[in-house]
């Protein structure tokens, strides 16, 4: 139903280890599994309503109000969540804290470092995160060799579990997985909460969940559609996903989503169409139906060595450097994102970061960009003065120009902006003995659209210039602009021969003998 050929489809880290530290905020895994399973399969099928919902809509633009550095932050944040969680089976902890801040985790850590640590599987776990770190370290250096971390932890799971089988290790205290069932799980319809407390729990977890394991799907599926240069159908892609997991939540399935290290995998080994998720899930199906009693005794420490061995390429420190460096909002944003996680929870990491990312488009919004624009010597071009340092100001004239379209939101601010410039503007030729300014050009091709209060804003502009004995006068403005000022009647107001199709044009009337000296 996607229309990405790329994607691999599966339970990945991130959306499962944020989907069990939300549901364990709920109920206990150990001792109320079977509210425990029913939150798992509501949160899934909300988490398929969602995704599917927004498709059907065409409303996969609300993606794009998270952004790049708001994701990078959030990742960031939840793969050092993730890893931290992992502490409880890599040292061997029996008791370890439910919540997921750093803070009550390092307590829970280092406050059963006298009676919890169990040194043998503290050995097991680091011997195998090595091994798993320098296979992915030989995979970026050798491209050849893409396979060797895709086949790493396969080799660690088998290793180990003969490790642990020939020693005896389970009776040293060093945790296993125990006895895994054959088969596949029945249908869970009956399962999923539709009533009660819980459907509100299932919704709040499944909405969380799914736009997470949305995001990181389309990003998976338009990063390799770029290198083989096809388009992906964002809308189609979240109805495949919430198709995929509301079904998925009656199979006895949870939210699964696109797996950036499977998909790499995928695409190196040369798939050409999302049939190689067929071939992946019979492989899936065999295993569970054959080979189940093999896991028996892998140690729970290289299931967490796995887990953050795999989660720690989510801290990309390079793309936060490279932010800092563009553009400090963003920076905030990242950051604001990194920590809400880290020393909060996932959830006050998602609302801080797609706070952020709203404060920044309404400050955008609200606050457009404006300039003062000077004529490029020996030239009839009009530029930025701050850009163009040798760019001249015309005398006895002032041009401005508006870098957005003129709204409710911003039309008040552009008026008393331009209104200030004029009056710092009067005061400094005052003070130097200059012509005062008889003419304000607005330059208008970069304003897209104007509504009713933004006309209305220009016409209290225009009161406020003629009690200053200054002529308005507009140049470039855009046919939607234009059509909307006559419907309004503001060229009447202000005179039709007072807009003019460039700067240039508008400066020769105003001022003629700055363009005879050109």
């Amino acid at each position: 139903m996607g229309s990405s050929r790329d994607i691999a489809i599966g339970p990945v880290a991130v959306v499962s280890l944020l989907l069990g530290t939300l549901l364990q905020n709920e109920f206990d895994p150990v001792d109320n599994a079977n509210e425990y399973r029913r939150l798992a399969f509501t949160a899934t099928f909300f988490a398929g309503i969602t995704q599917a919902t927004l498709g059907v809509l065409r409303l996969g633009f609300l993606i794009d109000f998270l952004s790049h550095a708001a994701v990078v932050g959030f990742m960031g944040g939840a793969a050092i969540t993730i890893a931290l969680q992992q502490l409880k089976g890599f040292l061997g902890i029996k008791h370890f804290t439910k919540k997921t801040d750093i803070i009550s985790v390092m307590k829970s850590v280092f406050g059963s470092i006298d009676h919890g640590w169990n040194w043998q599987t503290i050995v097991i776990g680091a011997s195998f995160l090595f091994f798993l770190l320098s296979a992915k370290y030989l995979g970026k250096k050798n491209k050849k060799l893409f396979w060797v971390p895709a086949i790493a932890p396969l080799i660690s799971v088998i290793l180990s579990t003969l490790f642990v089988y020939i020693s005896h290790a389970d009776k040293e205290g060093v945790a296993i997985v125990k006895h895994i069932e054959k088969g596949i799980n029945p249908p869970s319809v009956n399962e999923i909460y539709f009533s009660g407390e819980n459907l509100l729990k299932g919704f709040r977890i499944g909405i969380v969940a799914g736009m997470i394991a949305l995001t990181e799907a389309v990003a998976i599926g338009r990063t390799f559609a770029s290198m083989k240069d096809y388009q992906v159908d964002g809308n189609k892609e979240m109805i495949a996903l919430g198709t995929m997991n509301v079904v998925g939540s009656m199979t006895s399935c949870y939210v699964a989503t696109g797996s950036f290290s499977r998909s790499a995998v995928n695409f190196m080994a040369g798939c050409q169409t999302a049939a190689s998720n067929i071939v992946m899930s019979l492989v899936v199906f065999l295993t569970l139906k054959f080979l189940t009693p093999l896991f028996e005794y892998t140690p729970n420490a290289i299931l967490s060595s796995i887990i953050i061995s795999a989660v720690i390429g989510l801290i990309d420190y390079e793309a936060a450097i490279l932010i800092w460096k563009i553009d400090k909002f963003d920076f905030v944003a990242c950051m604001g994102a990194f920590l809400g996680v880290v020393f909060a929870s996932v959830e006050i990491g998602l609302l801080i970061a797609v706070s952020i990312s709203f404060a920044k488009i309404l400050l955008q919004v609200t606050r457009p960009r404006t300039a003062i624009l000077g004529r490029i010597p020996m030239t009839s071009v009009y530029r930025n003065i701050q850009q163009y340092p040798e760019a001249s100001k015309v005398p006895g004239v002032l041009i401005t120009r508006v870098d957005s379209a003129i709204y409710f939101s911003n039309s008040n601010y552009i008026k008393e902006r331009i209104l200030r410039w004029l009056t710092e503007e009067d005061d400094h030729l005052r003070k130097t003995y200059q012509p005062r300014i008889q003419f304000l050009i607005i330059e208008m091709s970069p304003v897209t659209d104007i509504d009713t209060s933004g006309i209305h804003a220009f016409e209290e502009l225009y009161r406020s210039l003629v009690k200053r004995d200054v002529q308005l006068v507009l140049a470039n403005p855009g046919r939607l602009v234009i059509d909307k000022l006559y419907a309004s009647g503001f060229p009447d107001l202000i005179g039709e021969n007072k807009i003019f199709l460039t700067v240039a044009d508008a400066v020769l009337t105003c001022s003629p003998k700055i363009v005879q000296e050109v």
